[in-house]
């Protein structure tokens, strides 16, 4: 079968190309196109590879007869046409959480260097002078922060700043109050309310017609005198000329600004003052940021292609977004468990149990019975299983399905338990990349990130053990990289390994003769 084909129109981490060649698909990296060229190449492509510089139109997408998935290496996809990839059933996603650290700390680097002049200070030292009181500045410390947007980066934001001292409101009215009071921060409605409190203010909003020229005259007046406004997230919340106009009356003590109405941006109304602290769009541009974003659509990508999944897809879905940044992260969590839990039984369930704990159990959770589903069948490839269809696809199985939501994850934020037919197994997500990591399996507490190859042993626990199944490994040539033991009341063990080299069925045998009464299950995720 011909390979499928990628194409990549900017540049994106290496990870993310050796990911999909590894996968086996053909990828092109062509930079620099024209519309008119894009428009041309993008006949013969299944995927599409953007960050933000590709203008994805409706022309494009006419041209597009194979495209299948458009996959933008960072957050933002105001670049592309969502309604008319729709139209065409092209799935759209991105990677969210890429950069939302990269951006929360570029947020408190600008905050810092207007709060204390450090820009001001380093063009003065380059100079040859040795100044000091014209760069007194101020202290983050019992000042107030107000936030506006309190998302993904806006919460990180925030919980920075509770560690400066700060005190720290918010105003979002998609932030449910038990979010505002776990990131410590006071929410308040009424914006010129919030800007006569503020001593700083931060921007973490996309741009629409609501949030374009947010802050103009009225608001900017309504503020403190000498408050520092930051803004990393869209261009236009900020009325520019407005800004200036503030910076020069002296309203605004000084600003911190990274993203501008027309980019590259080398002159505007801001460009004069040397309290407007100006970066050129660089809040996602740190090595981890890039590194992470080619890794997570590249993954993205390949399970579009491949009918699965698409936990970040921004179109292809009925659920709202807010949910979806809840849930979605979960979802390669749940066909990890559903890939484990078809390997072990070595059959469909009849009955597949799913509990949705901790925050988790405050929402929808359809993406995460699509994420079970589509890890079940993922060696039976049926066709793509989305949250619309999970449970249609369950009942044509003969699945039957019972959901529970647990308001108590014990020691997790939020977790995901799945029993199939008695055999259970339950993971969380971590880091920042929101790895999924298995936390409970067939009755054992267990803290494991597993690995492609993984081998699954039960038996009876008895001294030296460990060290025979590590004897035969090492004998076969397969090396151990990670292992957790589990043991029971019932003074049976549980052993994962993640395993580099093939288990063969000599060395299950070996194995089994070896260790007594032993349960083996060899995982391929």
């Amino acid at each position: 079968m011909e390979a499928k084909k990628v194409l990549v129109t900017e540049k994106i981490a290496d990870v993310g190309l050796q990911t999909l060649r590894a996968k086996g698909y053909e990828v092109d990296v062509k930079l620099g196109l024209s519309p008119e060229q894009l428009k041309k190449d993008i006949v013969d492509y299944d995927a599409l590879i953007v960050r933000s510089a590709t203008a994805v139109t409706a022309d494009v997408l006419d041209a597009a007869e194979n495209l299948k998935i458009i996959g933008r290496a960072g957050v933002t996809v105001d670049n592309i046409d969502i309604e008319a990839a729709t139209e065409r059933d092209i799935i759209v996603c991105n990677a969210p959480v890429s950069n939302i650290v990269t951006a929360a700390e570029h947020t408190f680097a600008l905050l810092l260097a207007c709060a204390r002049n450090i820009c001001q200070a380093n063009a003065s030292m380059h100079e040859g002078k040795w100044e000091r009181i014209p760069f007194t500045g101020t202290e983050l410390y019992e000042k107030t922060l107000a936030i506006f947007g309190l998302g993904r980066i806006g919460g990180l934001v925030a919980e920075r700043a509770r560690a400066f001292g700060m005190n720290v409101v918010g105003h979002d009215p998609y932030c449910s109050p038990e979010r505002a009071q776990s990131l410590g921060v006071t929410l308040l409605e009424d914006v010129d309310e919030i800007c006569a409190i503020a001593d700083f203010i931060t921007v973490h909003l996309p741009l629409t017609d609501d949030t374009y020229h947010m802050f103009g005259p009225r608001q900017f007046s309504a503020m403190k005198d000498g408050v520092i406004v930051v803004n990393t997230a869209r261009p236009g919340i900020f009325d520019t000329k407005v800004l200036a106009d503030f910076l020069a009356a002296g309203k605004v003590r000084s600003c911190g600004i990274d993203v501008f109405e027309d980019e590259p941006c080398t002159e505007s109304p801001l460009h004069e003052f040397p309290n407007a602290i100006l970066t050129p769009h660089i809040a996602a541009a740190t090595f981890e940021a890039q590194h992470r974003a080619g890794a997570q659509i590249a993954e993205y990508v390949w399970e579009g292609l491949e009918g699965s999944i698409v936990p970040t897809a921004i179109n292809i879905s009925p659920l709202p977004p807010d949910v979806i940044d809840l849930v979605g992260p979960y979802a390669p969590a749940c066909q990890m468990m559903g890939r484990i839990l078809t390997q072990i039984n070595g059959e469909m369930p009849k009955v597949l149990k799913v509990e949705a704990c901790g925050l988790l159990a405050q929402s929808d959770i359809r993406v995460l019975i699509a994420g079970l589903m589509d890890g079940l069948l993922s060696y039976r490839r049926v066709g793509s299983i989305t949250p619309a269809n999970a449970e249609a696809v369950a009942a044509r199985h003969g699945i039957k399905l019972e959901v529970a939501l647990v308001p108590d994850a014990e020691e997790y934020a939020s977790s995901v338990r799945a029993i199939a037919d008695g055999t259970e197994v339950a993971a969380t997500v971590f880091g920042i990349s929101q790895s999924p990591r298995i936390i409970s399996l067939m009755g054992y507490k267990i803290d494991m990130v597993p690995s492609k190859n993984s081998l699954l042993l039960r038996y009876p626990d008895a001294p030296g053990r460990i060290g025979v199944i590590g004897t035969l490994l090492g004998n076969a040539g397969v090396n151990i990289n990670t292992m957790q033991i589990a043991v029971r009341k019932d003074q049976t063990a549980l052993v994962f390994f993640n395993l580099d080299g093939e288990v063969t069925d000599k060395l299950q045998r070996q194995l089994r003769e070896a260790i007594p009464s032993l349960d083996l299950w060899k995982l391929s995720l």
